[in-house]
């Protein structure tokens, strides 16, 4: 039985369009972003030096990559933002293995836990710029009070989520505890842990640059706090919008590790079939 010709062509211009469409459809949104935005300010709907045309920022913006200085508070912000994310992962990964191992430690932790996870991360900063000044620590401990407590509810999450009779035989077998939490308990945990992770990723980035905006430790918020002394409006937008296209390229780095290591997981297969 021969394929129907008109179906074939039908079916290969839908797998294109799934291919191309999207980023497509992306790119034109943001070319009428940008067009809407220049002609906003060239027109004179917005005071120009309160939002200055698309060109003169983007000029400014491909300008800066050719400054060393800009590389440099780049990198202190990347800094910043990576040591925060690998300490609050590991600690709440391993701390939410513990305490959500023993039903007594999940029952004794629960009103503290619930107590100081709602505290907005960003209310610290006057206390940490107290600690430790214009400094990486002051970006350290916002980045892992925050990303501590949104780690550490995923793991507890996948841990609460473990299949009661197959926990029972891991101990009628008799495997030990580190055994237990080899095979079974992060196995079960893992996508809870990676989408933690992912979400972490995007605050850390977030709360670096806020701190280093407010109480001035090196990086590109404090670029852009010396932009708006110096009444830049180009360099501002400038640096905001290298900020937000760090986050997609983060945002787009977790997901990438979290398919490749979720490949085994029925949520990326899943999506692969489909």
């Amino acid at each position: 039985m021969t394929a129907n010709p008109a179906t074939s062509t039908a079916a290969r211009s839908s797998a294109r369009w799934l291919r191309v469409g999207p980023a497509l459809l992306g790119t034109c949104g943001v070319l009428g972003f940008l067009l809407t935005w220049q002609l906003a300010a060239v027109t004179g709907l917005v005071d120009s030096r309160h939002l200055p045309p698309a060109t003169e920022v983007l000029e400014r913006f491909f300008a800066n990559l050719a400054y060393t200085e800009f590389w440099v508070a780049t990198g202190h912000t990347l800094r910043a933002w990576l040591l925060g994310l690998l300490v609050s992962a590991v600690a709440g990964l391993v701390l939410g293995v513990l305490v959500g191992s023993n039903s007594f430690l999940v029952r004794a932790t629960h009103s503290t836990v619930e107590f100081l996870r709602p505290i907005p991360a960003v209310a610290l900063i006057p206390i940490a710029a107290l600690l430790f000044g214009p400094r990486l620590g002051s970006e350290l401990m916002i980045i892992i009070y925050a990303c501590f407590w949104i780690v550490l509810i995923q793991v507890l999450y996948g841990i609460a989520d473990l299949d009661q009779v197959a926990m029972d035989t891991t101990r009628t077998l008799g495997l030990s505890f580190m055994e237990r939490v080899r095979y079974l308990i992060f196995p079960t945990l893992l996508p809870f842990f990676m989408t933690g992770l992912r979400l972490a990723a995007t605050v850390a980035l977030v709360l670096a640059i806020s701190v280093e905006l407010i109480v001035g430790t090196p990086g590109l918020g404090q670029e852009v706090a010396l932009a708006q002394i110096n009444g830049s409006a180009p360099a501002i937008f400038s640096l905001i919008i290298t900020s937000g296209l760090l986050g997609i390229i983060i945002n787009m780095m977790m997901r990438f590790v979290e398919r490749k290591t979720l490949f085994w997981h029925e949520s990326v297969r899943g999506g692969k079939s489909a």
